[in-house]
């Protein structure tokens, strides 16, 4: 008799967030489901790690029956604390999401969603991250459940290369508009950074990040394209960021000194 699956959830936008209790909901249909995740919004904190303050846990009732703990940490601290101080092995399958916003193109390197997906890549747990895109803390999540159920089925049945993750990213529409799975490339895009210069109450200068996202990249294989016509999209990630097509192009760095 085979043993039930366990499976860590988490996320970057806190317990609280809904879009965390949708994928719970679909996560408990494979398997024991354990939740580790920020006690408090942690977006946009990409792979970060605490080391100069100490890292908490508190038990919580948010889910349920279902074991849960909020930490003080990012949600890279989430994924390493419960491997080694929750779980005390390693799950079978880690879910990140589902996030409020998608983690299209370059925002993968910001995501503390896929951050988390991408630590259990790195300890070489078939891991996933879903994103919504969809900002508004009340988003509907019914068709990412849907799709969220069919992936995490695939990758339960076939095995995932190791060192590997996915990046699924849902469009904002109804579960009848989606027009199906796209596995993608990760486009090229980038953020047109701007600073807010403001003024506080006691006359200091301050600044407050903005922008837009420009998408440069026109190829009708990317996440964003996807996203753009009606697609949930798929990138197979991983944490190599070597520029395996440019490494001849310095080579002859070899021979300079």
């Amino acid at each position: 008799m085979k043993s039930e699956k366990l499976i860590l959830v988490t996320n970057d936008d806190s317990v609280y967030a809904k879009g965390i209790h949708a994928l719970v909901e679909v996560a408990k249909k494979y398997g024991k489901v354990v939740v580790v995740a920020p006690d408090k919004p942690q977006s946009g904190m990409g792979h970060a790690i605490t080391i100069h303050d100490p890292l908490r846990l508190k038990k919580s009732a948010l889910f349920g029956d279902i074991e849960a703990y909020a930490c003080s940490g990012t949600p890279v601290d989430c994924v390493k604390l419960a491997v080694y101080e929750v779980l005390h092995r390693r799950p079978d399958l880690i879910l990140s999401g589902i996030n409020h916003g998608e983690n299209s193109s370059t925002n993968v390197l910001y995501s503390g969603t896929m951050s988390a997906a991408i630590e259990g890549a790195m300890e070489e747990i078939p891991s996933i991250g879903f994103s919504l895109a969809d900002f508004h803390p009340e988003a509907d999540f019914s068709a990412s459940q849907v799709y969220a159920e069919k992936i995490i089925a695939s990758v339960l049945n076939n095995e995932m290369p190791k060192g590997t993750c996915l990046n699924v990213n849902i469009p904002k529409l109804s579960l009848s508009e989606i027009k199906g799975l796209k596995v993608c490339h990760q486009a090229h895009a980038y953020w047109a950074d701007r600073f807010e210069k403001r003024i506080d109450q006691f006359g200091q200068p301050y600044y407050w990040l903005t922008g837009e996202f420009s998408d440069v990249d026109h190829r009708e294989n990317t996440d964003l394209h996807a996203l753009k016509n009606g697609f949930v999209s798929i990138v197979p990630t991983h944490f190599d960021l070597t520029a395996f097509h440019f490494m001849q192009h310095y080579k002859n760095l070899e021979n300079e000194n």
